[in-house]
Order: C-alpha cells, then sequence, then structure tokens
C-alpha cells in the first residue's frame, strides 16, 4: 500500500517552529510574578507548564537521535522569566539540529519516549507539538484573567 504524504519533514519543522515562536511571545506577555504564582482551579503556573515544554522536546529528540531511554526530568532549576526565556532561545537551534538528524525513514519506526511511550516518531513529534499548543491555551486564559491580551493564535512568525 502506497502511503500519502500530507506534510514534508520540513513543513513539519516550520510548522512546530511556529507554534515554538509563539510560545515565547505567551511568555514574554506574562509579568514576572504572575508567570511564577499565578493559577486557575489548581492548574500548574504557566512556568512549571513552560518547564514542562523545554524538559521534553529536546530530551526527547535527544532519546529519539542517539536511540537512548531515559526517564522523564520535568525538575529544571529555572527560577526566573529571563531564565525561562534564555533556556527557550538555547533549546531552539539545538531542537533543530536534533529534529533534522532523525531520517525520514525512522518516523514510523516505535520508539519508547522516557521509557513511558511506545508510539511511531512522528507521534511523539506530533505529541510534542500538540502538549505545547495544549499548555499555551492555559497560558492565554491565565492571560485573559490577568487582563492581559495574548497574542494572537495565528501570529507564529
Amino acid at each position: 500500500m502506497e502511503k500519502t504524504v500530507i506534510i514534508s519533514k520540513a513543513d513539519l519543522l516550520e510548522h512546530w517552529l511556529g507554534h515554538r515562536n509563539l510560545t515565547r511571545k505567551t511568555i514574554e506577555k506574562f509579568p514576572e510574578e504572575e508567570l511564577f504564582k499565578f493559577s486557575i482551579g489548581g492548574m500548574r503556573t504557566f512556568a512549571d507548564l513552560i518547564k514542562e515544554m523545554l524538559s521534553l522536546a529536546v530530551p526527547g529528540l535527544d532519546g529519539i537521535v542517539h536511540d537512548k531511554i531515559e526517564k522523564y526530568n520535568h525538575d529544571l532549576p529555572l527560577h526566573t522569566k529571563a531564565e525561562l526565556l534564555a533556556q527557550w532561545d538555547k533549546d531552539t537551534p539545538v531542537l533543530i539540529d536534533l529534529y533534522n538528524q532523525i531520517p525520514e525513514e525512522r518516523f514510523h519506526d516505535d520508539f519508547n519516549l522516557f521509557g513511558e511511550y511506545k508510539f511511531p516518531i512522528v507521534h511523539n513529534l506530533m505529541y510534542f507539538i500538540d502538549n505545547e499548543i495544549h499548555h499555551r491555551a492555559q497560558g492565554f486564559v491565565y492571560l485573559r484573567a490577568l487582563g492581559i491580551e495574548p497574542p494572537f493564535f495565528w501570529d507564529r512568525y
């Protein structure tokens, strides 16, 4: 059975990077204190959600590229908005480099991400993107609750 390609590897990366740009803009919108303290309904702070995104993308890609399974670690010692943004900016070129090292032929190979999520690599990549969109949406709700206009969801560049 012939497979139909819906999106190229390069286009998927561009799509993901657009989301990363929008997430960075969302971080920038938060006042320092609220970034680390504000939450609604028992949800985690936006800083904690950003730390989760940081602890998934590059470590997950590194595991895929180097075929190593390490436990998920979300305990990142980032305590200021500047530190979160600096780590985000540091990780983006690493993410690009690691992503580009994954041959397309491997996209449908199973990989046991963090020893917990055994799915085809392409599904793991989509999970990274979906997780970011989901948590950024929580950040949008927080910003609105704080009386701050979030970035336009379509303004990814």
